[in-house]
């Protein structure tokens, strides 16, 4: 019996310690990186970024945990997670950010929220004028 791919869970991707791999990878699913990777990842999950993991390019992710060297532009719609061993060089674009002690970081960050800037700011209020009474 053949299955929709539409129903089907998504897989988690493996690149393995030792595996070096020059080129972009497009996932519907979760991602792992142990090995290297010389390229992008756009991922509709989450990218794990194991001890051993190298990534040289950019990771476009929903959730990411970095726990290896990271050179790469990092865009996270949801949370980003950079764990005591990670050592990251270059920019991040997250909604939410977490960073354990010990984690490295050199670059600049924008943290955006959807919606955020659709508040309107509060309304200025004039102060209330006092009224002078003179005594009789």
């Amino acid at each position: 019996m053949a299955k929709n791919q539409e129903t089907e869970s998504p897989s988690i991707n493996l690149l393995g310690a030792g595996t070096i791999v020059k080129g972009n990878i497009t996932a519907n699913g979760d991602m792992r990186i142990d090995g290297t990777l010389i390229g992008s990842i756009l991922s509709k999950g989450k990218v794990v970024v194991g001890n051993t993991g190298i990534v040289e390019g950019e990771i476009t992710c929903q959730n990411a945990d970095i726990s290896g060297n990271i050179k790469a532009q990092i865009s996270v719609t949801e949370l980003l997670t950079l764990k005591s061993s990670s050592r990251l060089v270059g920019d991040i674009k997250t909604n939410k950010l977490a960073i354990e002690p010990g984690a490295m970081f050199t670059g600049s960050c924008k943290m955006e929220s959807i919606g955020i800037k659709d508040i309107p700011p509060p309304p200025v209020h004039e102060p209330a004028k006092i009224k002078e009474t003179t005594a009789p």
